[in-house]
């Protein structure tokens, strides 16, 4: 029996938009929790991604190697940080073109996994934790790929909070051992390197964690307007964010279906 470390050929990063909490439902904006979640072959297209994207972050806020520039979809909207340069009209312009231009060449799969928390607290008299639970439904999606490939991968969190982190390691350790329902034990571990997920720090400038904090938000508001869940909020960059990424999707190979295997709704 081979008892060597298996070492990933791909990994999955993942951030959220929106809380993972059960106040404030009545708020479109507390009531959603998406999930998204990126993944990369780790050896060529995830290192030319990478690499991409500091060359970019480079022409256009200059070299910072002892303070480098994360991105991160709140501070580049609120301009804050270095972001403050983007105020300019013609900086700004250039900037967003570059994004767009890097997240289109970029080669990696994409899923999004929703849930709508009021709904799921009215049916469920013991409902279940919506960050929680939304990873369930991605590592399904995410191993069911690497299974149908016949390849083999990890997982990779933002930090969100000491007590957070733990319960997010509880939780992932849970699907490795338990199972899910519709993917189990045995496959967990047959695809999944390691029995714990990878938790890295937002100033840790990890690639695959800022292209999933950019994505979250617009691929998530595109996924409920297409549900009907919030009205059409018109002309947004998040949009064009969106049209950029929608081929990347993951797809049944054989019908191309995109719901069920780039997004779910729960």
């Amino acid at each position: 029996m081979d008892t060597r470390p298996k070492v990933p050929q791909y990994r999955l990063y993942i951030d959220e938009s929106g809380d993972h909490t059960y106040s404030q439902l009545d708020e479109i904006s507390h009531r959603y929790l998406g999930l998204l979640g990126v993944w990369f072959r780790l050896a060529d297209d995830y290192v030319a991604f990478a690499s991409d994207l500091e060359r970019f972050k480079e022409s256009i806020f200059g070299k910072r190697p002892d303070n480098p520039v994360i991105l991160h979809r709140s501070d580049i909207i609120n301009r804050k940080g270095a972001f403050g340069i983007l105020c300019d009209k013609d900086k700004g312009a250039v900037f967003d073109a570059g994004l767009l231009e890097i997240i289109g060449r970029a080669k990696f799969k994409m899923v999004c996994v929703l849930i709508d928390k009021q709904a799921h607290k009215t049916q469920y008299c013991y409902p279940f934790h919506p960050y929680h639970y939304c990873l369930a439904a991605m590592l399904e999606r995410f191993g069911g790929w690497m299974a149908y490939k016949n390849v083999i991968g990890d997982v990779m969190a933002e930090s969100r909070g000491k007590e957070e982190d733990i319960q997010l390691k509880q939780a992932y350790r849970r699907s490795y051992e338990s199972g899910s329902r519709y993917f189990n034990r045995e496959k967990h571990q047959q695809v999944f390197t390691s029995r714990d997920i990878k938790i890295q720090p937002k100033r840790a400038n990890i690639a695959g964690l800022q292209l999933s904090d950019i994505l979250a938000h617009p691929v998530k508001q595109a996924i409920m307007i297409s549900q009907g869940w919030i009205d059409d909020a018109g002309d947004v960059f998040g949009k064009k964010i969106y049209g950029a990424v929608e081929p990347k999707f993951n797809r049944n190979e054989w019908r191309g279906q995109v719901e069920g295997y780039g997004f779910k709704c729960l």
